[in-house]
């Protein structure tokens, strides 16, 4: 089933460049539904889902017709569906659920993490060690999550995954020497499968890409630069841009962290090696 939240994203996509086309302002746009300026903002960015009388009398006023209309009738019929994720309501924050639906139906997923091992990226144990603290049945529900999003791992021959790591990644202990042992030889085994790319970023790095300390993902869809997004997290919210222009400077922030990092063979092996100083510290 397609993933209702990309759909929405799409038709908001398709209608405000449909009411650009047609030379028409959101304030135009509303009048003719007898709603808010802000309702027709949110349809365009994929946040509220279409009812098709509305859909009807903007498609009209825009001046859309044929295929293109019918196309976007069925996305508007996909967005209002529930989404794949909606069973895990209650374990993910309400400004983290839009990340989830767009993540499992990225063809392309670009992901940047300064502090931590990504989160699609960790085991069980290390989920657990991040998570210490919390009640025990939420702890087991985030832990679910997170390995139910690995599916995208097997599932990488339709889907591109291509990581940066910092080496503050996989240096820091998280949990303890036998939590990270197991953690990085997880990672050394995923960068050896089609469709992963694990890349780190020496503390060596002569550049000053270097010391970008924020984590970003780029989610891309059929390869389409206009529904690239951008999903920037802090500790108790997160933003998603899809401008072009900040799609544009994030994509040349990647290509310059991509470059200044390792090559995934030396990653690879990088990545051993800190796994082994993690072995001997845990004895075993």
């Amino acid at each position: 089933m397609a993933n209702p939240t990309v759909q929405r994203r799409r038709l908001g996509n398709a209608l405000k460049r449909a009411r650009e086309a047609a030379g028409k302002t959101q304030d135009e746009a509303a009048a003719i539904i007898d709603a808010a300026a802000s309702k027709i903002s949110r349809f365009e960015l994929g946040q509220s889902g279409v009812r098709l009388t509305d859909l009807a009398h903007l498609l009209d006023f825009y001046g859309v017709t044929g295929e293109e209309a019918e196309s976007m009738r069925d996305l508007a019929r996909a967005g209002r569906q529930r989404g794949r994720w909606s069973t895990y309501r209650d374990a993910l924050p309400g400004w983290f659920r839009q990340y989830v639906d767009l993540e499992s139906d990225a063809s392309e997923i670009r992901w940047y993490q300064s502090e931590v091992v990504p989160g699609i990226l960790q085991t069980g144990p290390y989920i657990r060690a991040i998570l210490d603290g919390g009640p025990s049945e939420e702890i087991d529900r985030q832990v679910q999550v997170r390995l139910q999003r690995q599916s995208a791992l097997d599932e990488s021959d339709s889907t591109e995954l291509s990581f940066v790591l910092s080496e503050s990644a996989i240096r820091r202990t998280v949990g303890n020497a036998a939590t990270m042992r197991e953690q990085l030889a997880f990672l050394a085994e995923l960068s050896r499968r089609p469709g992963v790319t694990i890349q780190v970023l020496p503390f060596s790095a002569r550049s000053y890409v270097s010391s970008v300390s924020f984590p970003f993902v780029m989610l891309r869809f059929d390869h389409d630069a206009a529904s690239d997004v951008i999903y920037v997290e802090d500790y108790t919210d997160a933003s998603y841009l899809d401008r072009p222009s900040d799609v544009r400077v994030y994509t040349r922030l990647w290509d310059e962290l991509k470059a200044a990092a390792l090559g995934p063979v030396e990653s690879r092996h990088l990545i051993t090696t800190v796994a082994d100083q993690f072995r001997e510290e845990s004895g075993s």
